[in-house]
C-alpha cells in the first residue's frame, strides 16, 4: 500500500440509502456547502446539532455558527460526554430539543463527536417522526473508521450494549482528520483496535501496512491518517454493500473480538475499559480461541499481539478488574450473533480471513478467557 496525495471519498452503494464518507482535512468549516451538495443542492434548513461536554464548545459550536451563518435554523444540543449518553433518559432530551425546534421531516440531525454522539443521535433520527435524516461528523478515530459508516445506531440496555437499535444510514459522513491533532491519547490508541481488525479480517497487506508505519502512526502522521482511514471505511463500506442489514451473516465479520470485547466492557463496568482496549483483548482471546481450535497458529496469534502491543493497546485484562468465568459466559449469551441458543464467534482462519463459527464449546471459550495480565507499560491512563 501507498500513501495518497489527495484527499478520499469513499462511496457506501446502497439504492436509495447510498452516501460518501468524505476525508479531507479542514473540511469541518465547509459543513453548509457540504450539507448543500448532500440535499440535491437544497439550502438551508434546520439542523439539530448533537454533541457532547467535551466537544460542544470547539467543534460543536463551529458546525452550528457555520450552519448558522448559512442561513440554517439551528440548536445545539449538548449531552454528557462517555457511555452514559446512550440511554432512554438521554435519548428523552434529543426528543424534546426536536419538539422544540418543530423540527419536520426535512429538518437534519448533525451529529458532532465520538461513536456515543453517533449512535444516540442516529438512534434519535432514526426514531423521531419515523425517520429523520442525520450527519456523522466523527471527531474520534474510533468513530471516523467505525461507528460512523454503516448505519447502526442506538442505546445500552443495563443488561447489554447496543440491544436497542437501528439501521439508519446516514445523509453522509464527514471525516476532519486534523481533528484527531487534538484527541487524548487514549482515546486516539482506542481507535486503532478497530483499525487492526480490519487487516486481520478483510486485508493482510493492510495489516503490513500498519506494522511498517507503526511510528508514523504513533505520531499521527496525517498522510498516513487519512490512508488508515479510508482503507478502513473502504473495507467496511464493501461489507456494508452486501449485507446492509445482517441478514447473510456477511456483516458479522466485523464483530471480530467484540464477542469477548463487548462482554468484558460491560462486566467491567461501562467507562473502565474503553471500547477500543476491550475489543483489542477481545481479539487476543479470539485468536488464541482460534488457536485452540487448530484454526491458526501460535505465530498469527503473536503476530496480532505484537502490533496491538506496539499500537499501544492492552491484550488482557487489567490488574484488578476479575469476574467470574461463568458471568462472562452469561454476558456473551446476549450476542447478538447467536441464533438458537448456540454461542457464535468469528475466528481468523488466516491474515486477511476469518469465519462464524457456532460450534464452540463453552469449555474453549473459558479457556481462551483465562490469562489476565496487567497493561503494557506504554498504556495511557
Amino acid at each position: 500500500m501507498t500513501v495518497p496525495e489527495n484527499p478520499q471519498v469513499v462511496h457506501v452503494e446502497l439504492g436509495s440509502r447510498s452516501y460518501d464518507v468524505r476525508i479531507r482535512p479542514g473540511s469541518l468549516s465547509q459543513i453548509a456547502a457540504i450539507l448543500t451538495v448532500w440535499r440535491n443542492n437544497a439550502a438551508g434548513g434546520v439542523a439539530l446539532i448533537v454533541s457532547d461536554t467535551n466537544l460542544a464548545d470547539s467543534y460543536g459550536r463551529a458546525v452550528h455558527g457555520t450552519l448558522t451563518e448559512a442561513g440554517w435554523r439551528t440548536e445545539l444540543q449538548t449531552l454528557p460526554a462517555g457511555e452514559v449518553s446512550k440511554s432512554f433518559e438521554t435519548l428523552a432530551t434529543i426528543y424534546d430539543a426536536l419538539v422544540a425546534l418543530r423540527a419536520d421531516r426535512q429538518a437534519v440531525v448533525v451529529a458532532v463527536g465520538g461513536g456515543v454522539i453517533g449512535d444516540a443521535a442516529g438512534f434519535a433520527a432514526a426514531t423521531y417522526n419515523r425517520g429523520l435524516p442525520f450527519v456523522q461528523i466523527p471527531t474520534s478515530l474510533l468513530a471516523m473508521v467505525d461507528s460512523s459508516v454503516g448505519g447502526k445506531v442506538g442505546v445500552n440496555h443495563p443488561q447489554g450494549k447496543n440491544l436497542i437499535g437501528a439501521f439508519h444510514q446516514p445523509l453522509g459522513v464527514l471525516i476532519d482528520p486534523s481533528v484527531l491533532s487534538t484527541l487524548p491519547d487514549r482515546d486516539y490508541r482506542g481507535g486503532l483496535a478497530e483499525v487492526i481488525k480490519y487487516g486481520v479480517i478483510l486485508d493482510a497487506d493492510f495489516f503490513t501496512f500498519l506494522e511498517e508505519n507503526i511510528d508514523a502512526i504513533g505520531r499521527r502522521d496525517p498522510a498516513v491518517l487519512a490512508t488508515i482511514i479510508a482503507r478502513s471505511c473502504r473495507l467496511k463500506a464493501d461489507v456494508v454493500e452486501q449485507d446492509e442489514f445482517e441478514r447473510s451473516g456477511l456483516r458479522a465479520v466485523l464483530n471480530y473480538g467484540h464477542t469477548f470485547g463487548h462482554a468484558f466492557e460491560a462486566l467491567a463496568g461501562y467507562g473502565t475499559l474503553s471500547h477500543g482496549e476491550a475489543v483489542a483483548i477481545g481479539m487476543h482471546c479470539a485468536s488464541r480461541l482460534a488457536e485452540r481450535r487448530g484454526l491458526v497458529d501460535s505465530d498469527f496469534t503473536q503476530r496480532q499481539q505484537k502490533l496491538i502491543t506496539a499500537l499501544g493497546l492492552p491484550t488482557s485484562l487489567p490488574t484488578g478488574v476479575e469476574f467470574p468465568t461463568a458471568n462472562v459466559l452469561a454476558r456473551m449469551r446476549l450476542d447478538k450473533k447467536n441464533a438458537g441458543g448456540k454461542l457464535r464467534f468469528i475466528l481468523p482462519v488466516r491474515l486477511g480471513e476469518v469465519r462464524l463459527f457456532d460450534d464452540i464449546s463453552e469449555e474453549d471459550v473459558a479457556a481462551a478467557v483465562m490469562a489476565q495480565l496487567e497493561w503494557p507499560a506504554n498504556h495511557a491512563n
